[in-house]
């Protein structure tokens, strides 16, 4: 799923475009695409997911509605939809909030398959990018899904990490001498200053909203500020100097709905912990890039856009 991942579903299927199909075409996705472009949305997460035994991300055709109206409201991300005859076969989304820009979700109608509408829409965003001059680009994709793997791999994408999506009920626990409180304004600085040491820039633009809108949280330890998490959830990024602080913040956050939070599978410690207090794994995504990317230098959980 997921501003959200990338689940573009090239698969061969039997509803599959002619040979001799109409060429697609690109524009600016607007306000007007909402509907059409939800629902190839969840068609093309749900058709994916089936396909390989896993329950879609999207729970619903309205639920992935919704996520496409944020973004496509939102100025932070640029959208495409691609056409073919004069319909939406797919769409996809650029996250340029941040100093590195984010591609996803990219989704194309599973009756529009083999048409390389993938493709188009994937070299749109990778041209925007370029336009702009961003120092990088990273995007989460569903491991199961070879052929997006390969799609990736050959635009230039190199895979960094795999996280495990971990969801579960609310584990209501507290670290003694960690504590967990509202991010306020006054804290972006330091939030900010921390990113940049354990992944060598900031996300400014995620966590200034995430704020505004009462969602980040920090935490505290020894008097300072040594992690901050712009939401334990699937579309939330948590950073933080050690284990115990990254602990201490999922210890302090509710339900955490289905796929989860993005647990990195190189950090074993955290995610026995995460097994420890309940949580389940949904599936397994990868982390890819192209452009700058530094190891992080500390404890970390991924957003579904990087």
């Amino acid at each position: 799923m997921t501003a959200v991942g990338i689940a573009s579903t090239d698969l061969p299927r039997s509803r599959s475009w002619p040979a001799a199909a109409a060429p697609v075409t690109l524009r600016a996705a607007g306000p007007s695409d909402i509907a059409d472009c939800g629902r190839i949305l969840y068609e093309a997460f749900a058709t994916l997911a089936s396909e390989h035994g896993f329950p879609p991300d999207f729970p619903s055709v309205e639920v992935a509605t919704g996520c496409i109206r944020r973004l496509i409201t939102n100025p932070g991300f640029h959208g495409v939809v691609a056409e073919r005859d004069g319909r939406i076969v797919g769409s996809s989304f650029l996250d340029e909030r941040s100093t590195i820009s984010a591609v996803g979700p990219v989704s194309v109608d599973p009756a529009a398959q083999d048409g390389k509408v993938g493709r188009a829409l994937m070299g749109a965003m990778l041209k925007r990018a370029a336009d702009r001059r961003v120092p990088g680009i990273r995007l989460v994709q569903i491991s199961y899904h070879n052929r997006s793997l390969s799609l990736y791999a050959k635009l230039g994408f190199d895979v960094r990490e795999t996280f495990a999506a971990m969801y579960g009920e609310p584990l209501s626990l507290a670290l003694p001498g960690y504590t967990v409180r509202a991010a306020t304004t006054a804290d972006q600085s330091a939030c900010n200053a921390l990113c940049v040491r354990i992944h060598g820039h900031d996300r400014a633009g995620e966590l200034g909203p995430s704020i505004g809108h009462g969602k980040a949280r920090v935490v505290e330890h020894l008097g300072r500020i040594t992690g901050y998490t712009t939401g334990i959830s699937y579309f939330g990024h948590s950073v933080a100097e050690t284990d115990d602080d990254l602990e201490a913040l999922i210890g302090a956050g509710g339900h955490v709905e289905p796929p989860g939070i993005l647990v990195p599978l190189k950090n074993g410690e955290l995610f026995r912990w995460c097994l420890a207090q309940g949580l389940r794994v949904f599936f397994v995504m990868n982390l890819m890039s192209i452009g700058i990317y530094q190891e992080p230098r500390g404890a970390y959980l991924a957003s579904v856009g990087y």
